[in-house]
């Protein structure tokens, strides 16, 4: 498989135990390296699934989108940094003192306990939902703004943030699926290729691998 897809992608977890996400973990391990532990997931096992990708040798995209006051969401930023994880989304539309309270979380609890603090995702516009470009580019800003590493949009809006944004941020993208599949819900899909040509850093694939008969036949074949 080829080396420098296999790091940008990420298996959306979106199973609903511990034993099937282990499934996944490990027959698609070292071939993807990035786990996506979502609301479904984080629920039925909480941070026992984070330690098994651990162990495993790999990493976690904790996908709770947080969004609550300040307070409330620096101290789960704090408790998501104690779990070493590397990358974690919040809601931009959660505004700039709910943002900063979590930058700011991140770093001092890195400090705090020695470990490198996660990369922190901001979510722009859901992909079930439709959106206008210019809305995208408002919130994306919004959040850089606050000390966000980067954000979560779909390829369709990439390529228009990379060349609209003048400084350096990550896009995670999520509704990857191969040539020709269904959408689901998904309202902004693309396959992998149209989005790492669009400029995304990491592609999040799901339903694709998860519904596969072989998932890591699936897995090659995108």
């Amino acid at each position: 498989m080829n080396h420098k897809l296999s790091s940008k992608l990420i298996l959306a977890l979106d199973v609903d135990s511990l034993s099937k996400a282990k499934y996944f973990i490990s027959t698609l391990y070292p071939y993807i390296k990035i786990f996506k532990v979502g609301l479904q997931l984080f629920t039925a096992c909480g941070p026992k699934v984070i330690d098994f990708v651990s162990q495993k040798g790999g990493e976690v995209f904790l996908d709770l989108k947080l969004f609550d006051i300040p307070n409330t969401v620096a101290q789960a930023v704090r408790q998501a940094v104690r779990l070493k994880v590397k990358m974690l989304t919040l809601h931009i539309s959660g505004g700039s003192e709910m943002l900063k309270a979590a930058v700011a979380a991140a770093k001092d609890e890195a400090a705090k306990i020695k470990v490198k603090p996660p990369l922190l995702i901001g979510v722009t516009v859901l992909t079930s939902q439709k959106a206008e470009p210019g809305e995208i580019l408002k919130l994306a800003n919004a959040g850089l703004d606050c000390g966000l590493d980067g954000v979560v949009c779909s390829a369709r809006e990439t390529a228009f943030l990379k060349t609209s944004i003048k400084r350096k941020f990550i896009i995670v993208t999520p509704g990857i699926r191969p040539g020709g599949a269904s959408a689901d819900d998904q309202k902004r899909t693309a396959t992998a290729a149209e989005a790492l040509e669009s400029g995304s850093d990491f592609l999040v694939i799901g339903r694709p691998i998860l519904q596969a008969p072989d998932p890591l036949k699936a897995l090659k074949e995108l």
